[in-house]
């Protein structure tokens, strides 16, 4: 499989910010807000990016979490599947999990996508499944 899929980036807006890399082999590339905004602890918003990406068919755009911002900020993503046929303006759907307010300017990074090749599953009901070691164990089962 060739590591390098073309992604074509449309700007919706003058001051948007094309996603980027911020190293050579990262997987995420960076999302970068397109507006001004302070989340209150507990409040969630929808920041947009002013762009409209098309995905490849065959490919999805998952969207994840800065690290720096999830560990020391508390600020998470929420709804971060962009399926191919998308075309609209990407928001990303921010909480802020923290006690304080958190800050976000024009132009901050604040989140990453990552471009990956998706499988679609043939869904067949069935009357039995295979068994395995683990079996029915769930959260924890692992014993970490």
């Amino acid at each position: 499989m060739d590591s390098v899929q073309q992604v074509r980036v449309k700007k919706l807006k003058d001051d948007a910010q094309l996603p980027a890399y911020g190293r050579p082999g990262d997987a995420g590339m960076d999302l970068f807000s397109c507006e001004e905004f302070t989340l209150q602890p507990d409040e969630q918003h929808i920041f947009k990016t002013g762009i409209a990406i098309a995905i490849p068919e065959g490919y999805v755009g998952l969207v994840w979490d800065r690290s720096g911002m999830a560990a020391k900020n508390g600020v998470k993503t929420m709804a971060g599947v962009i399926d191919h046929t998308y075309r609209g303006e990407l928001g990303i759907v921010l909480i802020n999990l923290a006690q304080k307010p958190y800050e976000v300017k024009k132009g901050d990074r604040i989140a990453q996508l990552l471009i990956q090749p998706i499988i679609t599953a043939d869904i067949r009901e069935v009357e039995e499944i295979d068994e395995t070691q683990r079996g029915l164990g769930g959260f924890g089962s692992s014993g970490r």
